[in-house]
């Protein structure tokens, strides 16, 4: 078997191509959401057509809805390296944020230092900041170099002090693709006693994280950008869980993020269906011949191994599709392309330019009929836009690829990105 991802293989799991008429072209809005594998599709039809009534009593379906919803949480618990009640899902990674934020504002006192940047999604540094406000403490901006986008470690080094009681920043940025040095910034948090709250939206889906490795006091990203449902992940590790204001019912004593800090429940069917992409996950490790996994595709190691042997097959495709088109941005002078041209160290594959030309839209619109089907805007994200200078209601076009894309895909696009640039 090949350790070379196997595209025709993944695209098996993959409905929408399996039907021409959903789409026609090359598909790069995947940073806006990813199409949902058919583990994570016949999951979720499966609960509905047998289980869709309140889990939990004793009597089937009942019960044996809330076995599938669990089963799930805990699937994704040991995906992520942590224990099944640090781990919550909520109605969306921008609703998870709000609540916690509401949580920070109760925490938070006079003095205090939050250090947030200016190149999250606005969703989730907005709440943190307005958060911040209310509890009469400080917001400290870690803000991107006005060049290329990027932010730079020995930025953050300068705003960290004794004050500081939480540093939020992005794993990886929606709109230049960089990918941050996590586990360092974390313990650049920790060494003045500050917790950290990272943004994984736009890393996850090209790496599932190792959130114990990371040393993350929270983690949050969303499923439907990492091929499932409209969910959003909250990991809150439980010495964070109990220094934080409880957000759920009073008689909720237990100690579990979704009892704590979730207090409108998501579709249980979606949390059921949740774990459909471990399973399609595990099905991609077993194809390629992970060493973890038996010849008859039962693992023999941990639903970890599995996430770490995949993902290191989405990274290797996704920068061997990436490159060329960082390559043709670098000699190209009729546009701006933010962030680094380093496809091996700095960037998920996930392209953002400004064309010389008064409308980013037309020529957004032009690539989608020949077929590149890309976006244009800001991608809530304008205060990055503002800070290197380009018009963030214009926007930037962004070229955004999962590991179902193709070197065909790409060629096709810079075709068509050379006869308009």
């Amino acid at each position: 078997m090949s350790r070379t991802l196997d595209i025709p293989f993944v695209r098996q799991h993959f409905p929408m191509y399996h039907e021409p008429q959903n789409f026609s072209g090359h598909f790069f809005d995947s940073a806006a959401g990813s199409f949902p594998c058919t583990e994570t599709i016949d999951a979720l039809a499966g609960f509905y057509r047998n289980n869709k009534l309140q889990p939990g009593n004793p009597f089937s379906p009942s019960d044996a809805g809330m076995e599938k919803m669990l089963y799930s949480k805990h699937r994704w618990a040991n995906a992520l390296g942590v224990q099944t009640h640090e781990i919550g899902f909520g109605p969306s990674t921008s609703q998870n944020t709000y609540v916690l934020a509401h949580a920070f504002s109760q925490w938070l006192t006079k003095g205090d230092e939050v250090i947030v940047t200016n190149c999250d999604h606005e969703s989730n540094t907005g709440a943190i900041r307005r958060a911040v406000e209310q509890a009469g403490a400080t917001v400290r901006e870690w803000q991107v170099d006005a060049a290329t986008g990027l932010l730079l470690e020995e930025d953050l080094s300068k705003l960290l002090n004794a004050s500081t009681k939480l540093v939020c920043f992005p794993h990886a940025s929606n709109v230049t693709g960089q990918k941050t040095d996590a586990k360092k910034i974390i313990e650049m948090a920790h060494a003045v006693g500050a917790l950290t709250l990272v943004d994984g939206v736009s890393f996850a889906p090209h790496a599932i994280p190792d959130v114990d490795a990371l040393g993350a006091d929270i983690y949050v990203f969303s499923l439907y950008k990492v091929y499932s449902v409209h969910l959003g992940i909250m990991v809150i590790r439980q010495a964070t869980q109990e220094r934080l204001p409880k957000q759920g019912h009073f008689f909720k004593d237990v100690i579990d993020v979704n009892e704590r800090f979730v207090p409108a429940g998501p579709d249980h069917a979606q949390i059921a269906a949740a774990g459909g992409v471990i399973d399609y996950i595990e099905t991609l490790a077993a194809h390629h011949g992970d060493a973890n996994l038996s010849d008859s595709g039962g693992p023999n190691g941990t639903v970890r191994d599995a996430c770490e042997f995949v993902s290191s097959l989405w990274r290797q495709h996704e920068t061997e599709l990436v490159r060329p088109l960082l390559d043709f941005f670098k000699n190209k002078n009729a546009a701006r392309m933010l962030g680094s041209f380093d496809a091996d160290t700095y960037r998920c594959p996930l392209v953002s330019f400004r064309p010389n030309v008064d409308s980013c839209a037309d020529v957004a619109h032009m690539l989608i009929d020949q077929g590149q089907l890309v976006s244009h805007g800001h991608f809530y994200a304008p205060r990055l836009l503002d800070a290197v200078g380009i018009d963030s209601q214009s926007g930037v076009i962004r070229i955004s690829m999962a590991h179902y894309n193709s070197h065909n895909d790409v060629a096709k696009l810079i075709q068509s990105l050379d006869s308009l640039l």
